[in-house]
């Protein structure tokens, strides 16, 4: 191989690992979501139901 694509080589391989250790390490971090909009009750009402159709 070429030194140039090496060179490649090795910076595909540190960004993509890099983006994987970062994303552990920031899910390691803060694992759940504290802030939630609001508005996301689920107050089970069975009248206001989503329309199923058999197609």
């Amino acid at each position: 191989m070429s030194p140039d694509a090496v060179v490649v080589l090795v910076l595909a391989i540190v960004v993509v690992w890099g983006g994987l250790v970062a994303s552990a390490l920031a899910l390691r971090a803060r694992p759940e979501r504290t802030d939630f909009p609001p508005g996301g009750e689920d107050d089970r009402r069975e009248d206001a139901a989503p329309l199923e159709r058999d197609t």
